[in-house]
């Protein structure tokens, strides 16, 4: 013990201070809002996504799976009961869950334990200089979507978290090569591509790496290790994922090639590349104007893309040619996903992939050998300007803080909905323990949307579809879901008036109506 610490004393220094950096990050954060961590509050988050995916964690380790159905429109999956995105994308959650527990809090905490791990595995893996560690820590509190998905109910910490890993692990084995680490690489690289089908990007290395060492082997394996993959990820997007309102992916410019159309689908993508560059460009200029969020997102991300396709050139021309693969490894995986993004993405819906991409780049620029730092200062000073001087639009970088009128409203609906709901425990899933949440209605002269905070009070268990008004009202008669929520005074809500349904509960903004027995 006393040899080891001799030894290894600084690193472990080193693995703790930087452990410690997300929990300081996160505090520091709150206390100049003037909250505690402990007074995040979910149910006063904008963010929808949020909901899903806590109700259904929530399910998973309460009844197995949910056992009533999530989905769009009442679409739900062909087996079981989960939403569009893959259960797998959670399993951190699942398995800290299952040994601490589940409550408003534990995706806050869980999240803020995963980033404080990650950067532990990463000093201990890559042993960085305490310049880079400097580096890292100031690139660290710049770059604020760390702290706002810490402190938040969506899952892009785990993917920052798992990424950053396998990042370390690359590092690793690029200085010091062996099986054991190339293992770990397709491991992580795997389970990534399952919970993000994008990050395939990254099982490329490890796979080409195989195949180098192997030959005609390690080609035949890494065919196999990618046929695994892709039929586990199809199997879990065909089986166990619900019909989202559109497609998740545009796949239209892939039409004229199954039809023989070779050089019209070529047209298509350049077309589509074009149009959609303009558009990405415009959104990109007006979020270095405005702080619009998604154009912020993006000129961070281009300006980390061609800063390592740079380094790589440098490193090159120095002959380090580990250093120049790994930057220009980066750079590669970067411009693809961009390539994706304008194929197959919503603009706004497909900025927040990039993030994951942006989080690991940050570790990566503070590992550049410069003289002056400049390159790393140029990233800080730019996330600065981006995600802190023009970061003013609430709904993208605010932090949800408990209110006393949220809290109210979701301890009504608690006592209301553990007084008069029940699951049905029969033929699971059912429909019988589903609520609707009508998206928005019309009241008056206006659309309002649904205060949808109030499924977080649901039982344990319950399922949750997502309806538009239209689909209601053209399928009032005919709905499978036994429960509806509807803001109050509405076009749906005076339908249920009028047909004599149940109201199980009503507050100021929101009614809650069962629609049969």
């Amino acid at each position: 013990m006393k040899n080891e610490l001799k030894e290894n004393g600084i690193l472990y220094l080193q693995a703790a201070l930087m452990g410690l950096l997300p929990l300081v990050c996160c505090l520091v954060h709150c206390a100049m809002e003037g909250y505690s961590i402990g007074q995040v509050y979910l149910a006063n988050s904008e963010w929808n996504d949020e909901l899903f995916y806590f109700k259904q964690v929530e399910s998973i380790l309460s009844h197995g799976y949910p056992q009533g159905y999530f989905g769009f429109n009442e679409s739900h999956a062909l087996k079981l009961s989960f939403a569009a995105w893959s259960p797998v994308l959670v399993w951190p959650w699942l398995l800290l869950g299952s040994i601490f527990g589940w409550t408003m809090m534990s995706p806050i905490y869980y999240n803020i334990v995963l980033m404080m791990l990650t950067m532990v595995a990463f000093v201990l893996i890559v042993k960085p200089t305490w310049k880079q560690l400097g580096i890292l820590t100031i690139l660290f509190c710049t770059y604020t979507p760390f702290v706002r998905y810490m402190l938040c109910g969506m899952p892009e910490v785990i993917c920052f978290s798992m990424l950053i890993t396998y990042f370390s692990v690359m590092v690793s084995n690029l200085e010091k090569p062996t099986r054991s680490k190339l293992v770990w690489l397709i491991v992580f690289a795997s389970v990534m591509t399952l919970m993000r089908p994008y990050l395939i990007l990254f099982l490329l290395y490890p796979l080409g790496a195989l195949i180098l060492e192997k030959k005609w082997k390690g080609g035949l394996i890494s065919a196999g290790i990618l046929g695994v993959v892709a039929v586990i990820y199809w199997a879990i997007n065909h089986y166990l994922g619900a019909e989202y309102f559109t497609p998740l992916f545009k796949t239209d410019w892939l039409d004229p090639f199954f039809e023989g159309h070779f050089l019209q689908g070529i047209k298509g993508i350049l077309v589509s590349l074009y149009y959609n560059g303009s558009t990405f460009k415009n959104l990109l200029i007006e979020g270095l104007r405005s702080g619009l969020c998604e154009g912020a997102i993006f000129a961070g991300y281009v300006a980390m893309m061609l800063l390592f396709a740079m380094q790589a050139v440098v490193e090159f021309v120095k002959k380090r040619r580990k250093q120049a693969f790994t930057y220009g490894y980066l750079a590669f995986s970067f411009f693809s996903m961009m390539i994706a993004l304008l194929l197959m993405y919503k603009m706004k819906e497909g900025s927040k992939h990039l993030l994951t991409f942006m989080a690991v780049g940050i570790f990566a620029v503070a590992l550049m050998e410069t003289r002056y730092y400049k390159k790393a200062m140029f990233i800080g000073a730019m996330c600065i300007y981006l995600y802190y001087i023009k970061a003013t639009e609430p709904y993208d970088y605010q932090v949800p803080f408990a209110s006393e009128e949220r809290t109210a409203q979701l301890a009504y609906w608690e006592e209301t909905f553990e007084e008069k709901l029940s699951l049905d425990m029969m033929d699971t899933p059912s429909y019988n323990n589903v609520a609707i949440w009508v998206f928005s209605d019309k009241v008056g002269e206006e659309y309002r949307l649904t205060d949808w905070q109030i499924f977080y009070a649901l039982p344990e268990g319950f399922g949750i579809s997502c309806c538009y008004d239209s689909y209601i009202v053209e399928n009032f008669g005919s709905l499978h879901s036994k429960y509806i929520a509807v803001p109050s005074g509405g076009t749906i809500a005076q339908m249920c008036e009028d047909a004599g349904k149940v109201l199980i509960g009503a507050d100021a903004d929101v009614c809650f109506y069962q629609l049969y027995d």
